[in-house]
């Protein structure tokens, strides 16, 4: 093994004290590289190459996987309405999988001996990063100086300290990871279960309280165009709601799930577009697509969903998920209209040229163009044959 050790960082405190730790305690040369998946300004990616080199680290570089990171995984998010215990549109869960493969192709191009990521030993990053490790790049010993050390984010802070590196306490009191599809916020009150995260702790704080409108357009599942303007690339369309929306304070909640350890774990996030999305295209769908095509896509979504939770981007099965999710989106084009409002959205309905509740088949509730009335004593009586058999069976057998 050589000294060299990449560095997956952030700029943020668990981060920093890994620098110096590996610099002060391993007596490693520290590579760090930032991988961007729609979380930084370029303002905030030079602020952290300047505090990168001043903590002393050998090289600094960033690396921006925004486009592959949607077309390799965002836009089958979409396609599978996928919400992580019908609630959580896996902002971090997703984006660690495209982090650590960036991290990890990094370490080869300068033949790194260690690759080192700032994950605590309670969490799913530390098996999502050391299993993306594994599989890329598995020559490369991994070090998890968080994990290893058992620290809390005190004691983080103090180590900082003693060796010169100033931390503003207020702002390390909350882990923040940002990406453009959401942002998760941990703090002390998601360590409980009975309590709630401040107003203050969230990065988007609402700014516009009148009513607005948005109209998404889908062609083949796909976001085509945001208010009537087309774009270049969906994540263009991703971004701009992003600010339109999170103005209301939209998007916010705090996910309880099941960690890959086995430990119930709680976040916070705020996710205004991602949601917005997720349900718009859904209701696209409900319009368009068949029962059995619903039926199915929600569990094979789950599947995905859960997978790509726990970290197995690898496993061929998601190739083969991915293609059924693309072939459901054949006829799932059209417009969707939301209404904003602060912390909440409505969706208001949609124009399709596939729509199946077309008035030409009949009218829901009220009158019908391709059936009688005795098609449907016919069916009625065929479609209830069975239950009706295995009622008279269960009933002679009771007298007997």
């Amino acid at each position: 093994m050589n000294n060299k050790v990449v560095l997956a960082y952030s700029g943020g405190l668990d981060t920093s004290y890994c620098v110096k730790y590996l610099t002060e305690e391993k007596g490693l040369e520290v590579y760090a590289i930032t991988v961007n998946t729609g979380g930084f300004s370029e303002e905030q990616l030079k602020a952290i190459e300047v505090r990168a080199k001043e903590m002393g680290v050998k090289e600094f570089v960033v690396r921006d996987v925004v486009k592959d990171y949607y077309e390799q995984c965002i836009k089958y998010l979409i396609f599978g309405n996928v919400l992580k215990n019908n609630t959580y549109p896996l902002s971090v869960s997703a984006e660690r999988v495209f982090q650590a493969i960036a991290v990890a192709e990094y370490a080869k191009e300068i033949g790194a001996g260690y690759i080192a990521h700032g994950s605590t030993g309670a969490g799913n990053d530390q098996v999502r990063f050391d299993m993306v490790f594994n599989i890329v790049m598995p020559e490369a010993g991994i070090i998890t100086p968080i994990r290893d050390n058992k620290l809390s984010r005190e004691e983080e802070i103090e180590y900082l300290k003693k060796h010169g590196v100033e931390i503003d306490a207020k702002k390390a009191a909350y882990s923040i990871n940002q990406g453009i599809w959401g942002t998760s916020v941990g703090g002390k009150e998601t360590l409980t279960s009975r309590h709630t995260l401040p107003e203050e702790a969230y990065p988007t704080q609402i700014s516009k309280t009148a009513e607005s409108e948005v109209v998404l357009e889908f062609e083949q599942g796909e976001l085509v165009g945001l208010n009537g303007k087309k774009c270049n690339h969906p994540t263009e369309i991703i971004i701009e709601l992003n600010k339109i929306a999170g103005a209301y304070a939209i998007g916010r909640d705090i996910h309880v799930g099941d960690t890959i350890i086995g430990i119930k774990g709680r976040v916070g996030f705020e996710a205004a577009a991602p949601l917005i999305i997720i349900k718009a295209h859904h209701l696209l769908e409900k319009h368009t697509l068949t029962k059995q095509q619903l039926f199915w896509k929600d569990q094979l979504s789950n599947v995905y969903g859960s997978n790509l939770h726990e970290g197995l981007f690898y496993e061929p099965l998601m190739r083969d998920l991915e293609a059924f999710l693309t072939s459901t989106q054949e006829n799932v084009s059209g417009k969707v209209f939301v209404k904003l409002q602060p912390y909440r959205f409505d969706l208001i309905g949609i124009e399709s040229p596939y729509d199946l509740m077309s008035s030409k088949f009949g009218s829901y509730g009220e009158m019908n163009n391709t059936w009688t009335g005795d098609d449907v004593k016919g069916f009625a009586k065929i479609f209830s044959n069975q239950m009706m058999i295995w009622k008279k069976v269960s009933e002679e057998n009771k007298k007997k």
